[in-house]
């Protein structure tokens, strides 16, 4: 038998073993599916993660192994830590350092081996993944042989995991540096159950002082027939000396001061100090996060101001009633100088201006009828039973009327006109769509000739409306020409500073009005039959752009693509964009989709289809301006997201506005709930960055970062060559 061979460097091997945190010879549960994909793959009957210590081995993941000689003297794998490109044994009784080995003349029976080397950052073996076999392969192909190399790369990768979360651990911060500011209830506890830190937050939870819980028993803040329980949990943790594979309860009933039992979300993670094992409890408390699931739930249907329904919400209420052939009217109310009022009176009287007119609509309807704030001071009411047009006429008449009536708000009497649109079904239309759009088009035409007019829709209205869209030709134009160009907003890391991603955002170079953002004509664009052509324009574009700069020096960057709508009704977005990575040599999650809610709502089963198959490939998909719509939980569960994008309007508002805030807290730990990533959009000041670093927001955009640039000057701020990072 032949030993294998200590390498040079073996003192800095080791050194570099230990950094892992397998001293013990654990396990270690994420390279399980490892060493069972590398058996089924193999069709071998052992397969493992072998570690080789100073003068032993030990597994840190196996499959099919039972009673084994673990001396490194006899080891295959310690010989395999020599080869770079591994070893490969098709008969060990044919190889002459292996026929007498204790390992194939004993109980093991082992014929066949082959093992890669599993290699530290610094290019040091740290072991090797193996496959075994009873009997002799000398038909082993090199397909094979790539297979089990790719498999040693997944398992480096998820050891190179523990290592970061092991470093992580052994140089944790103090308490006060870590959690003592925290809004999150924390709590500290040695393996003894005896709280040494915890703060503000935790101690507010339980009715407590922060000074009043040093010292005491963790589980005497737990209801009574938790504590056994728990007890057991810490005395497990402490003897295999980690929390993996124990069954940590994911909530727990806590015991206040005053004796109330409250139901708290609950996570437990350990450490290793001074050869102690010490404990962080997070906690939430449910109760306040029941409370705002609900509000989020409310927000998904209900207008928050008036409590009237929303516009997703009246827009299927429409869909319903005419699914079931009813006749029906649509009345689109608009509130005439409402931004004079506004200004001139203040946002508070205006709100509740808006809360009277929604009381008296709701009195007005009846109980088979829906009323709903569509924005700002447009309401909109579904009659159903109607379907005379003098009839429907009456009605907008009586609204106007009640509308109109003097109202007395905090000691102002104010009067206030409303113009409204009138549409039928089935006389004017029979899909949702399209009867709201044509009342949106009476509406128009009654502002258009005078205050606290009603009009009925007519075919020459669309008429009119086709019109106003000419200047639409001018984007057949800009497509034609090529006036159309991408600017890059920069994407950063908020723990680094790190530029992780570009958002590609369109521009128009129009030949007499000069550069146009968005607002000036991406209204037209996203109505009109060029949306589709420009979406897969601005695909390639970015795609394109994306390769050059990881290719010249940025080799990870992610590139942002908005979508339209019309991506989605034409077909092929998927095809489309599979094509564009191919295209430009460009792998699946360098790029990452934007969707609105308003994208997946218009094509519900034909956006989830499309964005599953994506997500499928490789490719990220991101949910734009979170927590402005009205059906973002009920996504957040069907669609196959990676991201959420935090408006702008919450992040702006989150320093002043404890509503905002909440928000931002409520869409962070939501993510979280979900393993999504987030990015927060619109940020301004190092405030709100530290603000949203310290609530564990991944990534953030802004305008302390950068405003969107040309390619050019955004290589700059990329630093392409030298490393991509702004001020973190």
């Amino acid at each position: 038998m032949k030993c294998p061979a200590i390498q040079a460097n073996e003192k800095e091997r080791l050194l570099a073993l230990g950094a892992y945190g397998l001293e013990d010879g654990q396990p270690l549960p994420s390279l399980d599916p490892v060493v069972h994909i590398a058996a089924r793959m193999s069709g071998m009957p052992v397969a493992a993660v072998n570690m080789i210590g100073s003068d032993h081995v030990f597994f840190a993941a196996s499959t099919g192994v039972g009673e084994v000689d673990m001396r490194r003297d006899v080891s295959f794998c310690a010989h395999a830590i020599n080869h770079p490109d591994g070893m490969v044994v098709p008969d060990t009784m044919l190889d002459e350092r292996f026929h007498d080995n204790p390992l194939v003349t004993g109980a093991a029976g082992v014929r066949f081996y082959a093992g890669v080397p599993l290699l530290s950052p610094d290019g040091l073996a740290l072991g090797a993944l193996c496959i075994l076999d009873h009997r002799p392969h000398p038909e082993f192909s090199e397909e094979e042989w790539r297979r089990l190399r790719e498999l040693a790369r997944m398992a480096s990768d998820r050891l190179e995991l523990r290592r970061i979360a092991v470093s992580a651990e052994r140089t944790r911060p103090k308490f006060d540096e870590y959690a003592s500011g925290s809004l999150t209830p924390v709590i500290w506890f040695d393996e003894d159950g005896d709280i040494v830190a915890w703060n503000d937050a935790a101690a507010a939870v339980y009715g407590y002082t922060q000074a009043e819980g040093i010292g005491c028993a963790v589980d005497s803040l737990l209801a009574e027939d938790e504590r056994p329980a728990f007890r057991a949990l810490i005395v497990q943790a402490v003897e295999a000396g980690s929390l993996d594979r124990l069954d940590v309860p994911a909530e727990l009933n806590g015991l206040c001061r005053n004796g109330q039992v409250l139901r708290l979300g609950f996570s437990l993670f350990c450490w290793r100090d001074a050869g102690r094992l010490m404990f962080e409890a997070v906690l939430r408390d449910q109760t306040a996060q029941r409370r705002e699931r609900d509000e989020l739930r409310q927000q998904a249907c209900f207008d928050a101001l008036t409590g009237l329904a929303n516009r997703s919400r009246f827009y299927r209420c429409v869909e319903a009633v005419l699914t079931r052939a009813e006749p029906a009217v649509v009345l689109m109310i608009d509130l005439d100088g409402f931004k004079d009022i506004n200004d001139t009176l203040g946002h508070a009287l205006g709100d509740s201006i808006l809360r009277e007119v929604a009381v008296r609509l709701s009195h007005m309807a009846g109980p088979a009828d829906t009323v709903a704030r569509i924005g700002g001071d447009e309401f909109a009411v579904l009659l159903t039973g109607i379907s005379d047009p003098d009839a429907a006429s009456q009605a907008a008449d009586t609204v106007i009327g009640i509308i109109g009536r003097t109202m007395v708000i905090d000691g102002h009497e104010i009067r206030v006109s409303a113009s409204c649109g009138v549409a039928l079904a089935p006389l004017h239309a029979m899909e949702a769509l399209e009867l709201v759009g044509n009342a949106d088009l009476a509406l128009f035409k009654a502002k258009s000739i005078d205050r606290g007019r009603r009009s009925l829709f007519e075919p020459a209205l669309r008429m009119e409306a086709v019109a106003r869209r000419r200047h639409g030709l001018e984007l057949h134009r800009a497509v034609d020409n090529g006036e159309f160009l991408l600017f890059y907003q920069p994407q950063v890391s908020l723990v680094d500073g790190a530029i992780t991603g570009a958002e590609a955002l369109i521009r128009w170079l129009h030949p007499e009005r000069g550069l146009l953002t968005p607002a000036a004509f991406l209204p037209s664009l996203e109505s009109g039959p060029l949306a589709a052509t420009v979406g897969a324009w601005v695909l390639d574009a970015a795609c394109a752009q994306a390769a050059f700069w990881r290719r010249h020096g940025a080799p990870t960057l992610r590139m942002g693509v908005n979508l339209f709508g019309a991506q989605f009704r034409i077909g092929g977005l998927a095809a489309d964009v599979i094509g564009a990575l191919e295209r430009h040599g460009l792998p699946p999650d360098a790029l990452e989709l934007e969707v609105t809610e308003n994208i997946a709502l218009a094509h519900d089963d034909v956006a989830l289809a499309t964005l599953e198959c994506l997500r499928a490939q490789g490719v990220g998909i991101a949910f734009d301006d979170f927590g402005t719509g009205y059906a973002s939980l009920s996504l957040l569960k069907t669609y196959p997201l990676t991201r959420i994008k935090i408006d702008r309007s919450f992040v702006q508002g989150m320093l002043e506005s404890r509503r905002d805030a909440s928000v931002v807290r409520a869409i962070l730990d939501m993510a979280r709930s979900f393993e999504l990533q987030t990015i927060a959009e619109g940020i301004e000041t190092d405030a709100q960055r530290q603000r949203l670093r310290l609530e564990r927001c991944d990534e953030g955009q802004g305008y302390l970062f950068g405003k969107p640039l040309p390619a050019a000057q955004f290589e700059l701020l990329l630093g392409i060559g030298r490393g991509a990072k702004v001020a973190a």
